[in-house]
């Protein structure tokens, strides 16, 4: 399956059971030069749904509950947050909302969700006497609302959060599960080919040596 990425899209796959994709580059977007701003994020699964049918998921952007709040703008990629629901296919109880914040505009991380964080993008933020840059990922304690105030060049975050897990996951180059036989198998399903390819696309990525 082809799918053009516009701003504000979201692809969202479901692994379950296995899954391999592709990502390319269109030759027309190479010849003339472009810039790409995102946050790629992995969700583990429930344990009652792991093995579940790998899927993949377009949304575009229009289908996501979009608002504004103090002058910031959110827009909500899965699960639940502020009364709102992403359609964004989940398994758990969780949020990701993406937010855009212009320079000294504040916004508060709701304490709807048992684990929360706010992870920074682009630009500066300050939450209490703690500044976050470009990288930072701040986990927050329980139970009330958690203010975060833009830098002098604005900001885009991404906050984040749920349920707590069912258990420590185990994680080799691209297999994630909460059995490492379940790895195992998976690592000589993809050595053996036994994977469902990508239409169109043949190019195969080794198994690591370690």
């Amino acid at each position: 399956m082809r799918k053009a990425i516009r701003p504000g899209d979201v692809n969202w796959m479901t692994a379950g059971s296995g899954i391999a994709h592709s990502e390319r580059t269109e030759e027309a977007m190479k010849r003339s030069g472009f810039r790409m701003h995102g946050v790629q994020t992995w969700v583990a699964l429930p344990k009652t749904h792991e093995e579940t049918a790998p899927a993949f998921q377009h949304v575009p952007a229009s289908e996501l509950p979009a608002w504004r709040e103090a002058g910031a703008s959110l827009r909500l990629i899965v699960g639940s947050y502020a009364g709102r629901e992403a359609p964004t296919t989940h398994f758990s109880l969780i949020f990701y909302v993406a937010v855009e914040m212009p320079t000294a505009t504040k916004t508060a991380v709701l304490p709807d969700h048992a684990e929360r964080g706010v992870y920074v993008s682009e630009g500066t933020v300050t939450i209490g006497d703690r500044q976050l840059a470009v990288g930072d990922l701040a986990v927050l304690a329980p139970g009330a609302p958690v203010e975060v105030l833009a830098g002098p060049e604005g900001a885009k975050l991404m906050l984040l959060g749920g349920a707590p897990m069912d258990g420590p996951r185990h994680i080799w180059w691209n297999f994630v599960s909460s059995s490492k036989q379940r790895i195992e198998k998976a690592k000589a399903d993809w050595k053996e080919g036994r994977f469902a390819k990508v239409p169109g696309d043949s190019e195969f990525i080794a198994l690591p040596d370690r």
